[in-house]
């Protein structure tokens, strides 16, 4: 029995399987939806709701009120939370992106930053496939996947 044992194991190892996870986030990150199969888009949600929250504790609101002891408080504070999400992104550009387009988007949300949309069977294993995705993103989703939506 796997009580205790979080997490899907996916037939990786352990090595492959967080190489894999810092993937998928780095490429959500950048742009906004992945298309994976429904195991792999379920525990995806689990790291890119944590990389989120990450980039929602940077410094908020105005500074110019805090004094300097706070100033650098606020500053390391930041620093060690982009530190910290650097470790499942590995652009800098969707990382500039989690701290302030992604920050600013889901600051008044208290999570459930993404959303899984079921799109069919792959053709070579019908294996599920799904479609992960952050919320508040315009564009339609379509069972063709990400690549459809560019050429319409």
């Amino acid at each position: 029995m796997r009580h205790l044992k979080s997490g899907r194991k996916l037939g990786r190892n352990s090595s492959h399987r967080k190489a894999m996870y810092r993937n998928m986030v780095t490429s959500l990150m950048v742009h906004g939806r992945v298309r994976t199969t429904e195991a792999k888009a379920k525990e995806l949600r689990r790291f890119a709701e944590k990389v989120i929250t990450l980039g929602k504790r940077g410094i908020t609101g105005p500074v110019e009120g805090l004094s300097a002891d706070d100033l650098a408080k606020a500053k390391a504070r930041r620093l060690h939370n982009i530190r910290r999400a650097r470790y499942w992104v590995h652009d800098g550009a969707a990382l500039s992106r989690v701290f302030g387009e992604y920050a600013e988007r889901f600051q008044d949300r208290p999570g459930g930053y993404t959303r899984i949309y079921k799109v069919g069977f792959r053709a070579g294993d019908n294996a599920p496939m799904a479609v992960i995705e952050l919320v508040g993103e315009l564009a339609p989703v379509s069972e063709e996947g990400p690549a459809a939506d560019e050429s319409a």
